[in-house]
């Protein structure tokens, strides 16, 4: 029934005067739309064997936990990643509340993935935290693939319709049909592409901190209790700093209420 229908339109359009060609282009382009939703179901018939194709899985992994050594547990974990042929993505540093931290995100290969783990672990007393998560994303892969090999079967349809169109109105119609399906064809390459990334790569997140000096040491109840009564006595210190300071004020303020008062008692006895 395609092919009948695409034999019909190849005549129309190259048999057909200006007017008639047009009519012929209008049901010569339902045909091809008839193709297009067609071209949607042929994906039936796409040998993609779901239980024979190789799983694709994305992996990745979150850990973090405290050390003694900030930098050497960075050159350690640097090392561990050139090793399994992997690279540092991102690197952040700081200090936070009471502790020195690093952030770094490393993409390793997927065969890869638990040797590191295994290796950054064997160094860690206990993980503050450590999440490991596995998506599989084979479905969607195998279901971009067959759209995309849906989408580029009809773009070749419309390229053939091209190369027959015999006004500028036909010419323009279906490269908009074919802009439009260049499109999407891009969209999913572009899927496909970023899927294929997070799958071959892995993700892993680790962040490692150290405590602050302050932070290591146990303050003892006695030690508390003198550092409160300098605490306060240097807080009495600024108070009557704060009261030096503004003396001239508090004179004035003494001048005013003492002769608003004379006053006040003078008027009472007349």
């Amino acid at each position: 029934m395609k092919l009948l229908s695409w034999f019909l339109l190849s005549i129309a359009l190259a048999c057909s005067g200006n007017n008639s060609s047009e009519e012929a282009y209008k049901s010569g382009n339902e045909s091809i739309l008839e193709l297009v939703n067609n071209s949607e179901l042929d994906q039936v018939s796409f040998d993609f064997n779901f239980e024979e194709r190789e799983q694709k899985i994305i992996k990745e992994s979150f850990l973090r936990f405290q050390t003694n050594n900030l930098e050497k547990t960075y050159q350690e974990i640097v090392n561990y990643t050139r090793q399994h042929e992997g690279f540092i993505q991102k690197d952040e540093s700081g200090k936070g509340y009471g502790d020195y931290n690093r952030s770094l995100v490393i993409r390793i290969p997927t065969q890869n993935f638990q040797k590191v783990i295994d290796s950054i672990s064997k160094n860690v007393s206990y993980f503050d935290t450590k999440r490991i998560s596995a998506r599989d994303v084979t479905e969607e892969f195998i279901d971009l693939e067959a759209r995309l090999k849906a989408k580029k079967t009809l773009e070749n349809r419309y390229l053939e319709l091209l190369k027959k169109a015999n006004s500028v109105k036909e010419i323009l119609e279906i490269e908009r049909e074919l802009s439009s399906i260049r499109e999407e064809i891009e969209a999913k390459e572009g899927r496909l592409k970023y899927l294929q990334n997070q799958v071959s790569l892995s993700t892993l997140t680790i962040e490692f901190y150290k405590l602050t000096a302050e932070n290591g040491v146990t303050v003892s109840y006695g030690s508390k209790m003198w550092k409160a009564l300098k605490s306060g006595f240097n807080g009495l210190s600024f108070f009557f700093l704060g009261i030096l300071n503004i003396w001239p004020f508090i004179l004035i303020v003494i001048f005013t209420v003492f002769f608003l008062r004379r006053r006040f008692f003078k008027k009472k006895k007349l």
